[in-house]
Order: structure tokens, then C-alpha cells, then sequence
């Protein structure tokens, strides 16, 4: 068993488990919501037209739903997982048990960090593209808007609503992710900001990973210096056979 010799990095883990577990369900939400406004289509990769006889904007193409069902997905996943890390670690703080950590779960740790690094990167990547994608449609059927965001004021066909699509997917700041309603949440940078955290715990981890290491190292060094002198400075029992006992 490895104690922890830095209790803060440990802390200061937990913490970004946190802050992964709130992005996490941000991007999930925020998504969700925006499917529901479309009922339930993914707009990633859409495309829409003006309708001249309505006046309004018409989704022409959607991508599959299981597209955006793979976001939040893996969204979820890390919420869950962040979640059961922190009740985990805090119920056996509460019971006064002593936080130990074996280095084989260390390295199970940063498996599944390495992991969950490459699906937000993923995810990352498919919704900034997708969402480029829509808006290039969205500004070449109004070419008088100068940024996709201002087609959330234009009138959308029936039965769709429009009106927080581009905030839904990616918002002008960070701290939209947390200080709005859900449907203004940032799904694309909660992502983003989600993969950070990652990227600190994956420090965090390797630091205490390479401090248990080098504690252990330093134990087996001393056992082996201590053996290692023993022949040269080897001391008779007390209880010695007196026969065995050369006279002087």
C-alpha cells in the first residue's frame, strides 16, 4: 500500500474531479436542451435555407441524433465516473480511514484519464466543426447577418425554435458555462474546459505516481545497504555457544 506524501495534490485532484463533474453536465444538458428545441435532431453538420414565403429559417438537413448521443454520452460518463471518485474518497475520509493508493490503481488512473482524454478530444473536435459547419450554412442563406449568433433573433419554421441554437452549442464567454440557465450553457467549451482538467489530473496522478515510486525506491535502498554491511560488521549473538567462544 502507498500512503499519500502530499495530501494536497490528492485534494487538489479531487477538486478537478469537481469541476470535471460540473462540465460534464453542462455539455450534457446544454445539448440535450438544444436537441429538444429541434425535436430532437442534431444540428451538427446541418444545413438550413431562408424560406422567402414564410420569412423564416428552415433546417433542410440534420445529422444523425446518434451523433450528439455520442456528446453526451461521453459527457455523462465522465460525470459519473468524477462523481463516484468524490463520494468514494469523501466517505472514507468521513470514516476517519487513512487515503492510501496502491501504484497499480495509479496506473489504472491514468489508463482511464488516457482515455476519457481521447473521447472529449473527440468530442471537442466534432462539435467545433460541426458547429462551423452549420453556421456557414446559416450566414450563406443571410448573407446580411456578420455572425451566426444573430440568427438566434430570426423567426425559425414551425415546429422548431431557434433561439438559443448557437448559444446551446458555443458561447462568446467561459463563465456563461456557469453563471446562466442551462440552455445558455457552453456545450462546446464546458467540453474543452473539461479536457483540462483532465490534462491536470493526468499531471496530478504521474507526480504522485513518481513520488510513491521514489519512497519505495529510497525503502529498498536502506534494506539493501543495511544487508549489504551486515557481513563486515557482524555482531556474535548473546546467547553464543560458550564452546564455540575462541580464547584469548
Amino acid at each position: 500500500m502507498l500512503t499519500m506524501a502530499v495530501p494536497w495534490l490528492f485534494v487538489l485532484e479531487l477538486v478537478m474531479y469537481a469541476g470535471c463533474f460540473i462540465c460534464g453536465i453542462i455539455a450534457a444538458a446544454s445539448l440535450t436542451i438544444t436537441q429538444g428545441h429541434f425535436s430532437g435532431q442534431c444540428l451538427l453538420y446541418g444545413s438550413v435555407h431562408y424560406n422567402t414565403s414564410t420569412l423564416s429559417l428552415d433546417p433542410d438537413d440534420f445529422s444523425t441524433p446518434s451523433l450528439c448521443y455520442f456528446i453526451s454520452a461521453i459527457s455523462v460518463c465522465v460525470a459519473i465516473y468524477c462523481l463516484s471518485l468524490i463520494l468514494y474518497w469523501g466517505y472514507h475520509r468521513c470514516m476517519g480511514e487513512e487515503v492510501k493508493r496502491e501504484t497499480l490503481w495509479l496506473n489504472v488512473t491514468l489508463g482511464v484519464c488516457s482515455v476519457f482524454l481521447f473521447f472529449l478530444l473527440v468530442s471537442g473536435c466534432i462539435l467545433r466543426i460541426g458547429r462551423d459547419r452549420l453556421c456557414l450554412s446559416v450566414l450563406q442563406s443571410m448573407p446580411l447577418l456578420t455572425s451566426c449568433e444573430q440568427a438566434e433573433n430570426e423567426t425559425w419554421a414551425q415546429p422548431y425554435d431557434g433561439s438559443q441554437f448557437y448559444t446551446g452549442l458555443h458561447s462568446t464567454e467561459v463563465s456563461t458555462a456557469t453563471l446562466t440557465l442551462p440552455n445558455n450553457h457552453n456545450t462546446e467549451k464546458s467540453v474543452w474546459v473539461n479536457f483540462f482538467f483532465w490534462v491536470l489530473i493526468v499531471a496530478l496522478v504521474a507526480v504522485q505516481r513518481r513520488q510513491g515510486s521514489e519512497f519505495r525506491r529510497t525503502g529498498e535502498d536502506a534494506d539493501w545497504s543495511t544487508s549489504e554491511t551486515e557481513p563486515f560488521f557482524h555482531r556474535p549473538s548473546r546467547h553464543s555457544d560458550p564452546k564455540n567462544t575462541v580464547p584469548l
